[in-house]
């Protein structure tokens, strides 16, 4: 699995509140989440974001409240992958769920700039900035992970019959 796209990045401790603000939760149609994801911290990411740009950002990505919104709104917008110091453990687990592609790779996350062109390979484990030429390792996701956001989540994998 390789993702490549320009960098949207973000500091640490972003919380699922300024994913998707909580007055967005009574709707389940993506493409609404979309429209508002990340609203509360950057009312400009709605309109620059790309279809297969990449989130990076520092720290304890994703803390505060369980809600599965906010990974569904990020891939709703385009971002294919959230590369992050580290993610709040729940946000994780609902990523990968909805088969959203995310890892914790604190130097990737630190060395990355807004704007810089990364190629991901999730097979191999190595993250290149292919505006600054600098190359970041990481550890692979395993294969029953890479089923699972290859289906579009666990649910899609389930009922495909790809994972029992």
């Amino acid at each position: 699995m390789t993702y490549r796209g320009n960098a949207i990045k973000y500091g640490d401790n972003v919380d699922t509140d300024v994913i998707i603000p909580a007055r967005y939760l009574n709707t389940s149609d993506h493409r609404e989440l979309a429209a508002h994801c990340m609203e509360d911290l950057d009312s400009s990411f709605v309109g620059r974001v790309k279809e297969g740009d990449i989130m990076v950002a520092g720290a304890n990505f994703g803390c505060g409240s369980s809600r599965e919104h906010a990974p569904i709104a990020i891939k709703a917008s385009g971002i294919s992958m959230v590369i992050a110091g580290s993610f709040a453990r729940i946000f994780y687990r609902n990523a990968i769920n909805i088969g959203l592609a995310i890892v914790e790779c604190p130097e990737a996350a630190a060395g990355i700039s807004e704007g810089d062109e990364v190629e991901a390979d999730m097979d191999g484990g190595i993250i290149r900035d292919l505006t600054t030429g600098k190359e970041y390792r990481t550890q692979p996701f395993p294969e029953f992970i890479q089923k699972i956001i290859e289906n579009g989540g666990l649910m899609q994998s389930v009922s495909n019959g790809i994972i029992k």
